[in-house]
């Protein structure tokens, strides 16, 4: 499933950016308001992908997956 945002500027003034979660995400990870993301950056061959994880998991992500491997 694709899912897409629109990029918006955080705060004037600032470079930060925001983009709201579409739905099917929040729902898919069970994301609350007030929990954390943690943001992984891969990149390989020149191709950049991000992952995102809810903060009380990407421990037990870290050790299940090996993000090594992915092919971008």
């Amino acid at each position: 499933m694709d899912l897409q945002s629109t990029v918006s500027i955080a705060k004037i003034g600032t470079n930060s950016l925001r983009a709201t979660i579409p739905q099917g995400i929040v729902s898919y990870l069970d994301i609350q308001k007030g929990d954390k993301l943690k943001w992984r950056m891969i990149e390989q061959s020149g191709n950049r992908v991000v992952i995102v994880f809810k903060k009380d998991v990407d421990n037990q992500l870290d050790h299940a997956f090996n993000f090594k491997h992915l092919s971008i």
